[in-house]
């Protein structure tokens, strides 16, 4: 009895320790997946992309980008072929990904002759959730959308399964007690 009291107050504390752990105030590389879910156009279907960046440069107050030389890295297959940052048509300022006051707004990526991944073609400097195929080389056409989604941290995850599973068998301890009082 004396050794499930015990184990129950290591779990809670673990728990407790999990939940309310302060992260340090240091740069971070942040991982994103996205999908582009292009419903029109002569090419429709689900394409898979991911990025990543340091956010040690953002102060999360109004309106801020963060770029190639912030540590920004893309990687994205679209219809078979895998794209990178340095496939940007505009490689020296671009890809970026845009901030307000510290919310993530989206991607801005385009690729000459491909596509383009944005909140409005005709604004390249704005990241967001919209996908243009480009044809004839001129013609941007908004074909669907694209959804992101942050990768979590290893040490997160990790902290909170290990977490999790203390917490399951101090219950299982518990009622193996009860049953066999």
């Amino acid at each position: 009895m004396k050794l499930a009291k015990f184990l129950s107050t290591i779990a809670v504390a673990a728990i407790f320790v999990a939940a309310t752990r302060t992260k340090p105030a240091q740069a971070a590389l942040l991982n994103y997946n996205f999908t582009v879910n292009a419903t029109s156009g002569s090419k429709p279907g689900k394409y898979f992309g991911s990025f990543q960046y340091d956010n040690s440069d953002l102060a999360n107050v109004g309106f801020e980008i963060l770029r190639v030389d912030n540590g920004l890295k893309v990687q994205f297959n679209y219809l078979g072929t895998n794209y990178t940052e340095a496939d940007d048509a505009d490689f020296d300022s671009f890809p970026i990904v845009s901030f307000n006051d510290g919310q993530f707004l989206g991607l801005s990526y385009f690729v000459a002759n491909q596509f383009a991944i944005d909140s409005d073609v005709d604004s390249l400097d704005i990241g967001g959730d919209r996908f243009y195929v480009i044809e004839q080389s001129i013609n941007a056409i908004e074909v669907g959308t694209v959804s992101y989604t942050q990768v979590p941290e290893p040490s997160d995850a990790s902290g909170t399964a290990i977490a999790s599973m203390i917490g399951l068998w101090v219950q299982r301890k518990k009622k193996a007690i009860k049953v066999t009082a």
